[in-house]
Protein backbone atom coordinates (compact mmCIF):
# COMPACT_ATOMS: atom_id res chain seq x y z
CA UNK A 1 0.00 0.00 0.00
CA UNK A 2 1.31 3.14 -1.14
CA UNK A 3 -0.51 5.77 0.62
CA UNK A 4 -3.39 5.69 3.16
CA UNK A 5 -6.85 7.51 1.72
CA UNK A 6 -8.27 9.56 4.75
CA UNK A 7 -11.24 11.89 4.27
CA UNK A 8 -11.46 14.55 6.58
CA UNK A 9 -14.94 15.11 8.66
CA UNK A 10 -16.96 17.76 7.02
CA UNK A 11 -20.50 18.15 8.57
CA UNK A 12 -22.51 15.76 10.05
CA UNK A 13 -20.91 13.52 7.16
CA UNK A 14 -19.70 10.79 9.14
CA UNK A 15 -21.33 8.04 7.25
CA UNK A 16 -19.91 9.62 3.88
CA UNK A 17 -16.32 9.62 5.54
CA UNK A 18 -16.80 6.15 7.51
CA UNK A 19 -17.16 4.51 3.81
CA UNK A 20 -15.17 6.22 2.11
CA UNK A 21 -12.23 5.44 4.91
CA UNK A 22 -13.26 1.71 4.98
CA UNK A 23 -12.88 1.45 0.93
CA UNK A 24 -9.71 3.75 0.98
CA UNK A 25 -11.04 5.98 -1.76
CA UNK A 26 -13.90 8.53 -2.62
CA UNK A 27 -16.44 6.02 -3.51
CA UNK A 28 -19.93 7.85 -2.12
CA UNK A 29 -20.93 10.89 -1.97
CA UNK A 30 -23.80 12.46 0.12
CA UNK A 31 -26.03 12.82 -3.04
CA UNK A 32 -25.61 9.14 -3.39
CA UNK A 33 -25.94 8.18 0.20
CA UNK A 34 -29.31 10.40 0.14
CA UNK A 35 -30.23 8.41 -2.86
CA UNK A 36 -29.88 5.02 -1.22
CA UNK A 37 -31.64 6.67 1.83
CA UNK A 38 -34.46 7.64 0.10
CA UNK A 39 -35.17 4.14 -1.93
CA UNK A 40 -35.11 2.64 1.64
CA UNK A 41 -37.78 5.12 3.32
CA UNK A 42 -40.05 4.57 -0.74
CA UNK A 43 -39.37 0.68 0.19
CA UNK A 44 -40.75 1.38 3.70
CA UNK A 45 -43.72 3.46 2.53
CA UNK A 46 -44.64 0.57 0.24
CA UNK A 47 -44.44 -2.33 2.96
CA UNK A 48 -46.38 0.27 5.34
CA UNK A 49 -49.22 0.80 2.57
CA UNK A 50 -49.75 -2.77 2.28
CA UNK A 51 -51.46 -2.67 5.29
CA UNK A 52 -53.78 -0.52 3.88
CA UNK A 53 -53.54 3.55 3.11
CA UNK A 54 -56.38 4.41 5.07
CA UNK A 55 -55.21 2.94 8.71
CA UNK A 56 -54.23 5.08 11.29
CA UNK A 57 -50.57 3.48 11.22
CA UNK A 58 -49.67 4.48 7.87
CA UNK A 59 -50.60 7.89 8.07
CA UNK A 60 -48.98 8.12 11.43
CA UNK A 61 -45.73 6.80 9.64
CA UNK A 62 -45.92 9.33 6.69
CA UNK A 63 -46.40 12.22 8.99
CA UNK A 64 -42.86 10.45 10.59
CA UNK A 65 -39.36 12.02 9.04
CA UNK A 66 -36.95 9.52 7.75
CA UNK A 67 -35.18 7.50 9.41
CA UNK A 68 -32.52 6.47 7.38
CA UNK A 69 -31.31 10.01 6.76
CA UNK A 70 -31.85 13.74 8.07
CA UNK A 71 -31.11 17.05 7.17
CA UNK A 72 -27.77 17.16 8.99
CA UNK A 73 -26.07 14.45 7.00
CA UNK A 74 -26.50 11.78 9.08
CA UNK A 75 -27.34 8.13 7.78
CA UNK A 76 -28.82 5.61 9.01
CA UNK A 77 -26.92 1.84 9.66
CA UNK A 78 -29.27 0.74 6.86
CA UNK A 79 -28.06 3.36 4.42
CA UNK A 80 -24.50 2.07 5.14
CA UNK A 81 -25.34 -1.37 5.11
CA UNK A 82 -27.03 -0.64 1.63
CA UNK A 83 -23.72 1.19 0.46
CA UNK A 84 -21.60 -1.61 1.37
CA UNK A 85 -23.70 -4.14 -0.80
CA UNK A 86 -22.98 -1.99 -3.61
CA UNK A 87 -19.44 -3.40 -3.15
CA UNK A 88 -20.52 -6.85 -2.17
CA UNK A 89 -19.71 -6.63 1.57
CA UNK A 90 -21.98 -7.50 4.10
CA UNK A 91 -21.98 -5.83 7.31
CA UNK A 92 -22.53 -8.12 10.53
CA UNK A 93 -23.59 -6.08 13.47
CA UNK A 94 -21.32 -7.26 16.81
CA UNK A 95 -23.69 -7.94 19.26
CA UNK A 96 -25.97 -10.21 17.01
CA UNK A 97 -26.75 -13.75 16.77
CA UNK A 98 -25.10 -14.24 13.10
CA UNK A 99 -22.23 -13.06 14.60
CA UNK A 100 -21.56 -15.29 17.73
CA UNK A 101 -22.82 -18.03 15.27
CA UNK A 102 -20.34 -17.20 12.58
CA UNK A 103 -17.93 -17.57 15.92
CA UNK A 104 -15.61 -14.51 14.35
CA UNK A 105 -12.62 -13.87 16.22
CA UNK A 106 -12.26 -9.97 15.81
CA UNK A 107 -8.40 -9.90 15.64
CA UNK A 108 -8.93 -11.57 12.18
CA UNK A 109 -11.21 -9.45 10.84
CA UNK A 110 -10.29 -6.87 8.31
CA UNK A 111 -12.34 -3.82 9.46
CA UNK A 112 -15.10 -2.24 12.07
CA UNK A 113 -17.89 0.15 11.05
CA UNK A 114 -18.07 1.74 14.68
CA UNK A 115 -20.89 4.43 16.43
CA UNK A 116 -20.48 6.42 19.10
CA UNK A 117 -23.16 8.90 20.47
CA UNK A 118 -24.03 9.12 16.76
CA UNK A 119 -20.92 9.43 14.86
CA UNK A 120 -19.91 6.49 12.15
CA UNK A 121 -15.77 6.08 11.54
CA UNK A 122 -14.16 2.99 10.48
CA UNK A 123 -11.08 0.93 12.59
CA UNK A 124 -9.34 -1.32 10.08
CA UNK A 125 -6.30 -2.68 8.92
CA UNK A 126 -4.13 -1.31 6.44
CA UNK A 127 -1.49 -2.52 4.63
CA UNK A 128 1.21 -5.36 5.54
CA UNK A 129 2.86 -3.81 8.14
CA UNK A 130 -0.29 -3.51 10.08
CA UNK A 131 -0.77 -7.08 9.81
CA UNK A 132 2.64 -8.24 10.83
CA UNK A 133 2.75 -5.85 14.21
CA UNK A 134 -0.51 -7.94 14.57
CA UNK A 135 0.98 -11.23 14.16
CA UNK A 136 4.21 -10.68 16.34
CA UNK A 137 2.66 -8.58 19.50
CA UNK A 138 1.27 -11.92 20.69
Amino acid sequence: MESIFHEKQEGSLCAQHCLNNLLQGEYFSPVELSSIAQQLDEEERMRMAEGGVQTEEYRTFLQQPSGNMDDSGFFSIRVISSALGVWGLELVLFNSREYQQLRIDPIHEKAFICNYKEHWFTVRKLGQYMLERLNTSG
